[in-house]
């Protein structure tokens, strides 16, 4: 292993600047997070793409706001400009739960301590940094910037918010991944170009006074959206702005977007098209040290590192589109996959780690399986708007072939010093039903299905069919529930063909739009007839820059303006869950008397049979509460397999 130097880090302190004789820095990054030099976590990721064009650059992790504020200007003035990110999360995700309670933890500072990262964490930073340097250009992105672009919903204070450019100060926004964006505004500064001139770089967005020019770009087609005071009016005009959103994010030659604000106008234009194989390959192959900064050493281990410390990342995107994720806004739908040389070397990389015992955690991506898929014939992909690849059905010109993904597995696991290699990331267990991906070669399926059960797998698979209404699912962009038992009857056939005895764990969740209590009950019966003991139910959280969130807020759905009825109060989302604990006393009652009322003894004979024999199978109490996520106790495994767990993303 190779012994580290404090060098091999970005610097973090005038002291580690001084290290590297440097007299001056380009550009001074700003994270809500702990600083892991790992090519998973946004900022250490922007850092090393400057540093590799030449450029002197510093990050300072988590700043205090509640001092003096000498962490914002400790580093000096940068030649360019300063960066700032809320980190890997949005800053109102990763401080709050789903039923607006502060987080006694925080994955990604060291312990999980809490209180290192601001509520609006790249707004605070912001205004801090355009009042110490009023003159230096500031440069937002991350998710909580890229997420919040324009006129959103949040969650958190219950209202409307402008595009965060307004709302923090800062000069231009990078949505998206920045890889590409940061690398034009890098070159064109380099050659003398004023920051303030930069309008026309893809990916970007600025606000402009009222009075300024709006530059000129003959190969962009522009289109206007309704303005952020209207939307504060009006509710479905809010609502139908999504649509040329979402449209105009997935498009691979998209329109520039336009919106009022006040006495500003902002502009949004057009994303650069999806990272080639080679340019993916270039940021993972950056020098990262993929370790914590050593000032952590004696503060406690960081959750999100430990939980991803021996894992790789082979795509980036996702095309499901799913209404209740932000992924496809953020990463976009089309797939950017790495070269099986890429991966490989960076699984070296991981074998030499000192702690490392033959176990790599996750092979995976947003979707562990949609590796080195993409549209078979490309025109067609370049004039396509719809937001998702596979709903309502799967897109007869996507290739779904899951062999490049099999064959990668196979090099990963003939590499001898991995014992084995598990997939930790969701998969999309739709894509490998042949009534769902009708296109798709049966035996190529089952191969892989076969492949990850028998070796990528420690007792349980887990996947997420969401719901069991199929008017909640068609909303939430999710096949019906059918193809979920397809798939536990592959799933059982294989178990029992190679005698492995697994668990199969689906993933839920409650309160989403369009979901009545009615639909809960049917999930929890639905679900209590095939054997399973639930392990989460997660409630929605409306997050910015999704379809589900622009209904909750408004009322309406943003394709159709149709209105559609959300889960909204408190007591609403308890009763929802109630369903879930029909085997505590003090719920049956209330259950008995809900199901009734609406008509549904059918569900009710279901849940709570008049012989009691739901106490044969009692699950393990939990402790009744409503959070993020509702916790069952499953069966004991008989496999002897070490459990190795992954939390889930969305």
């Amino acid at each position: 292993m190779r012994i580290r130097r404090l060098s091999d880090w970005l610097p973090t302190t005038n002291k580690e600047v001084k290290l590297r004789e440097w007299d001056e820095l380009d550009v001074i990054l700003f994270s809500g997070d702990a600083y892991v030099d790992h090519p998973s976590f946004g900022p250490a990721v922007i850092g090393r793409i400057l540093e590799s064009y030449g450029l002197r650059v510093a990050i300072v992790p988590q700043p205090s706001v509640t001092d003096n504020l000498q962490d914002f200007t400790k580093l000096g003035t940068p030649r360019l400009f300063f960066g700032v990110t809320a980190g890997c999360m949005d800053s109102m995700v990763s401080n709050y739960t789903a039923s607006k309670r502060r987080r006694d933890k925080d994955a990604y500072t060291p312990n999980g301590d809490k209180g290192f990262r601001p509520d609006y964490a790249t707004t605070v930073y912001t205004k801090i940094l355009k009042e110490k340097f009023p003159d230096v250009p500031v440069l937002i992105g991350g998710i909580e910037a890229s997420l919040r672009r324009v006129t959103h919903y949040d969650y958190w204070s219950d209202k409307l918010m402008p595009s965060i450019l307004e709302s923090s100060g800062a000069d231009m926004l990078v949505y998206g991944m920045g890889e590409q964006p940061l690398r034009e505004v890098v070159e064109l500064l380099q050659k003398g170009v004023p920051f303030s001139s930069l309008k026309t770089i893809k990916q970007t967005a600025v606000l402009l006074d009222e009075d300024e020019k709006i530059p000129k770009n003959k190969n962009w087609e522009d289109v206007e959206i309704v303005s952020h005071q209207t939307c504060l009016k009006d509710k479905k005009a809010f609502a139908s702005n999504f649509k040329i959103i979402e449209q105009e994010s997935n498009k691979l030659y998209a329109r520039r977007i336009f919106q009022d604000i006040g006495n500003k106008r902002l502009m949004i234009n057009p994303p650069f098209p999806t990272m080639t194989e080679e340019e993916i390959d270039a940021s993972f192959d950056l020098p990262f040290t993929r370790m914590p900064h050593p000032k952590y050493n004696k503060r406690g281990p960081i959750p999100a590192y430990e939980m991803i410390k021996f894992s790789i990342n082979v795509h980036r995107g996702c095309f499901g589109g799913c209404s209740f994720c932000t992924i496809s806004a953020h990463q976009g739908k089309f797939i950017a996959s790495r070269s099986q040389e890429s991966v490989l070397k960076e699984v070296d990389q991981v074998t030499e780690m000192e702690d490392f015992k033959g176990y790599l955690s996750d092979i995976g991506g947003p979707s562990a399986n949609m590796y080195k898929m993409k549209g078979k014939i490309q025109s067609i992909c370049d004039k396509c708007v719809a937001p998702s690849c596979i709903s309502p059905v799967i897109c007869s010109n996507l290739d779904t072939s899951h062999k490049p993904l099999t064959k990668l597995y196979q090099a990963v696991d003939a590499h001898p010093k991995v014992k084995k290699s598990f997939i930790g990331s969701g998969i999309r267990h739709d894509m490998l039903v042949p009534e769902f991906n009708k296109n798709a070669d049966v035996e190529e399926l089952d191969a892989y299905t076969e492949e990850v059960m028998t070796k990528h797998v420690s007792g349980r698979l887990k996947v997420a069919p969401e719901h069991t209404s199929d008017p909640v699912l068609k909303l939430m962009r999710k096949p019906s529930f059918t193809y979920f038992h397809k798939f536990k009857e592959r799933f059982d056939k294989i178990n029992k063909k190679k005698k492995l005895n697994l668990q199969l764990i689906p993933y839920f969740i409650s309160s989403h739009p369009a979901c009545e209590p009615e639909d809960m009950a049917n999930l929890a019966v639905e679900t209590k007839d095939m054997g399973f003991q639930l392990e989460q139910v997660q409630d929605f959280t409306p997050t910015p820059m999704t379809v589900a969130t622009v209904i909750y807020y408004s009322g309406y759905h943003p394709y159709t303006l149709k209105e559609t009825k959300t889960p909204k109060t408190r007591q609403e989302k308890l009763d929802q869950h109630k369903f879930f604990f029909w085997y505590k006393k003090e719920n049956r009652q209330w259950i008995k008397d809900k199901l009734t009322k609406v008509g549904r003894t059918d569900l009710l004979r279901q849940l709570l049979p008049k012989d009691d024999s739901w106490r044969k199978n009692k699950p393990q109490k939990t402790k009744n509460t409503f959070d993020d996520a509702v916790t069952f106790k499953p069966k004991a495994s008989k496999s002897k397999h070490k459990k190795h767990k992954k939390k889930r993303r969305r």
